[in-house]
């Protein structure tokens, strides 16, 4: 038996540029108060605690919380790559539905550095090599190019040698990006951009530019999840309900398919996204707003097709129809996404379901979707692991 969770709260710290943050205890306690004053719940209500980063030493989640108060709660420090956040909001749902616990938090933050994702130590094996060795198999290697920008750069090449795409169709979604963004005040990136802009920036890793590349970003999001009993019980907003959610890792076809779009996850975001839909009863085509991980334009495309909003091989004329946007089939990324909200690594995917959130109570102001009823949550992780969760509104 599960019983239903709700969330309740949620907060979210305004995401700068590295250099230009308070450090990472600091925004990690702010943001968890905002998710606990959002919720009306009192920090000696929260049971659990799980917390997200993916840069930081051991028990970083504990300095972070100690910011709020000295409970003696559990605390647990979870790191899954750009998935981290999620991951943690899967943690304390599931503490929820099992019972174990009737009020928890979610937290995530990072401090990250300017440039390039990198590992921390390289006197151990990479949790990556079998990614690494895959893709030199595949395509080669340039050792002067961003290693995830070749990742997901090959898996942009892959989709254009099959489907015969357009290069600047990808660019077409950082312009819609930052269109979104411009209306979010807590986005790192508010100003507009041109498709010629776009396509003049930098080339990172053909045939993506810089400004197809979400920036190293400092940031925090919390989320406060608790059982239906306890909400009503508390006299709490239980407008947002998770109506269903699932995490995959890899399976073989991510490396024997020798396809690039498959080593940076597609058949992992497929099928969480099939379980999810499953679970609920519903299918794509009832979904109102999605927030996913578009850490480059080209894992936005491919995304669009592994969730089901367009058929495979349509996510051209997904885009050039303005499909993906206000006025079209499904609003992707109203918050700007990772490439202009930013990607602080631990916090995205719970900066995800605070977005989502806010669209579902129709708080979010000038990005509100009209009407939106079914909100999903695509957050990807190379190593690898992907979160999807579906959120419903639900009227009392």
């Amino acid at each position: 038996m599960t019983q239903a969770v709700h969330v309740v709260g949620v907060g979210m710290i305004p995401f700068t540029k590295p250099g230009a943050s308070d450090p990472y205890h600091v925004m990690g306690a702010r943001a968890a108060r905002l998710a606990l004053d959002d919720a009306h719940v009192p920090y000696e209500h929260i049971e659990q605690a799980y917390v997200g980063y993916v840069y930081g030493d051991s028990t970083a989640g504990q300095a972070a919380v100690y910011g709020v108060g000295l409970t003696g709660i559990p605390v647990v420090n979870v790191n899954n790559n750009c998935s981290t956040g999620s991951t943690a909001l899967f943690l304390a749902r599931q503490a929820v539905a099992s019972g174990a616990a009737e009020c928890v938090l979610a937290l995530g933050f990072e401090q990250m550095v300017p440039g390039a994702l990198k590992g921390a130590y390289d006197d151990r094996p990479s949790p990556l090599a079998r990614f690494v060795d895959a893709m030199q198999q595949d395509q080669g290697i340039e050792p002067a190019a961003p290693r995830a920008a070749q990742f997901f750069g090959g898996a942009a090449r892959a989709y254009i040698a099959e489907h015969g795409i357009r290069a600047d169709t990808f660019a077409r979604i950082s312009v819609k990006a930052r269109q979104h963004a411009a209306r979010n005040p807590l986005a790192v990136f508010r100003q507009t951009v041109t498709l010629d802009e776009v396509m003049a920036a930098p080339k990172v890793f053909d045939p993506l530019t810089r400004l197809q590349c979400c920036p190293p970003t400092c940031g925090a999001a919390a989320a406060v999840i608790c059982s239906e009993a306890f909400a009503r019980r508390h006299g709490l907003d239980t407008r947002v309900r998770i109506a269903a959610q699932a995490m995959t890792t890899d399976t073989a076809s991510t490396f024997e398919a020798h396809d690039m779009r498959r080593l940076v996850g597609y058949d992992m975001a497929r099928t969480a996204a099939q379980k999810v839909y499953d679970a609920a009863g519903i299918g794509p085509d009832d979904l109102d707003v999605v927030e996913l991980h578009d850490c480059f334009t080209a894992n936005e495309l491919i995304t669009y097709e592994a969730l089901g909003l367009t058929a495979e091989g349509t996510a051209e004329r997904f885009i050039v129809d303005g499909d993906n946007t206000y006025g079209g089939r499904i609003v992707t990324n109203p918050s700007g996404g990772l490439l202009s909200k930013g990607h602080p690594l631990g916090a995205t995917g719970l900066a995800q379901c605070a977005e989502l959130t806010w669209q579902l109570r129709g708080q979010a102001e000038q990005r509100q979707v009209e009407g939106a009823r079914l909100a999903l949550q695509h957050n990807l992780g190379l190593g690898g692991a992907c979160v999807v969760t579906l959120y419903q509104r639900v009227d009392a």
